[in-house]
């Protein structure tokens, strides 16, 4: 049963390594049990560059996890993210038979299977073959092509493709912390799962999720995914600036940033004042609020300005009914859906991973930080692709066969009507007979 099925999401991030476990519970809604988090020191910008550290971290995070929701964990689903991601649109078609009737599931599978086998670049490797729209006997715009009649199926597909070394780092250290990795998915895609509602992703939307080292952005339009890509720019970047700016300590910068950061330098008071403490035997610092939010503001136009020409080249940004949703630890910044809104010129929302959760006893899981690390979770009962899901369902459904349908007693039930029926029909022929003979 799936209120019985637990998953596991594991969050291999810049900042932070986290790890959630979670089921369904009798309202279809995610029940989070446990939830585990250790500081992220061998990551950089989503690429592994410690594999010990990052070891340590996620043997740390997934230990907690495990203890707080009282079970053993020993398959996870992993998130990937980093400047490596590249995406592209290729074209993918099959001949069938014209002695077949209508295209089938199997049909479909086979499309994408064999987009699977296409020639990537040397070093990368296919971690996501999405499908956008068909073709059946070039008539185009088909989302789902199962049951209708033709010879030719084609489509475009959206392929996700990372570096090998990048993939087999992070399974190695999966490995090390003595875990399976059950799936590992592109982490926009999994943030969407949690923050974004199917009516955006009807109308059109285009998701940005800050994170640490790298800004993710998925587009959706009509409920199929159409660009995604990592922008390696992100909140650390941001406390490094301030860091320079300020002449700081690392951690004092972090520290700065998210209780007085602004995205909008007027939106500060140009009278209010921090004291930082010196260094030793030194007099504290003093820094202004309305520089620290100059600071701020100067790095998030840049970034804002790159995700503008993200959208812009995708083709979709007069599409975007749904506008912009902000996640990951980023987008708990003051103003910055203000400023977004202002430099895009589309409606910006801060998405909040709580549509799917259930009544938990854990609410920092309802923050945008851990958007990701419940999307994964989500991912595991959910596909990523609303038609993949149909199609799987339906499959499970045509393998069953009467006596799994029906249990013993009903393949009892059944062989005793066709032993009946069959008798009937030989008495039947054998009456036929003997009328004849008397007949003739």
């Amino acid at each position: 049963m799936e209120n019985d099925k637990l998953i596991v999401g594991l969050d291999i991030g810049t900042t932070k390594i986290c790890a959630i476990i979670g089921r369904k519970n009798e309202f279809g809604k995610l029940e989070v049990l446990g939830m585990g988090k250790a500081v992220s020191d061998g990551v950089d910008r989503g690429i592994v560059t410690n594999i010990e550290k990052t070891v340590n971290a996620i043997q740390k995070a997934v230990e907690e996890c495990a203890n707080m929701a009282d079970v053993d964990i020993a398959e996870v689903i992993v998130g990937i993210a980093g400047q490596h991601i590249q995406s592209k649109i290729m074209h993918g078609s099959i001949m069938r038979q014209p002695t077949e009737d209508e295209i089938t599931i199997e049909d479909v599978l086979r499309l994408t299977a064999d987009m699977h086998n296409m020639v990537v670049p040397p070093g990368n490797s296919i971690i996501h073959v999405m499908p956008q729209e068909y073709t059946v006997d070039y008539e185009g715009g088909i989302k789902d092509p199962v049951g209708m009649s033709g010879t030719r199926l084609e489509a475009d597909f959206h392929i996700i493709t990372a570096q090998s070394t990048a993939i087999n780092n992070i399974n190695k250290c999966v490995k090390r912390a003595n875990l399976t990795s059950k799936q590992l998915i592109l982490e926009p895609l999994a943030s969407s799962l949690s923050v974004l509602s199917d009516e955006e992703k009807e109308a059109g939307v285009c998701l940005v999720d800050i994170g640490g080292g790298t800004t993710d952005i998925a587009i959706f339009y009509e409920n199929i995914i159409r660009h995604t890509a990592v922008i390696p720019l992100g909140g650390n970047i941001i406390t490094s600036d301030i860091k320079e700016g300020c002449m700081l300590m690392q951690n004092q910068a972090e520290l700065l940033k998210t209780r007085f950061g602004k995205a909008i330098a007027e939106e500060a008071n140009p009278n209010e004042i921090v004291s930082i403490p010196g260094l030793k035997n030194r007099p504290p610092k003093e820094i202004s609020i309305r520089t620290l939010a100059s600071i701020i503001q100067a790095r998030m136009e840049e970034i804002i300005e790159i995700v503008q020409n993200e959208i812009m080249q995708s083709g979709y940004y007069k599409k975007l009914a749904g506008g912009i949703v902000l996640t990951g630890g980023g987008s708990q910044l003051q103003f910055i859906s203000q400023l977004f809104e202002y430099m895009t010129g589309l409606d910006t929302r801060v998405g909040y991973p709580n549509e799917h959760l259930g009544k938990s006893a854990i609410e920092e899981v309802k923050s945008p930080m851990y958007a990701t690390t419940v999307g994964l979770v989500l991912a595991g009962f959910k596909s990523l692709d609303d038609r993949e899901g149909a199609y799987k369902s339906r499959k499970a459904n045509a393998g069953l066969k009467p006596s799994k349908i029906m249990g013993d007693r009903g393949k009892i039930l059944s062989d005793s009507i066709l032993k009946a029926i069959g008798t009937k029909l030989r008495n039947m022929i054998t009456d036929d007979i003997g009328d004849d003979k008397n007949y003739n």
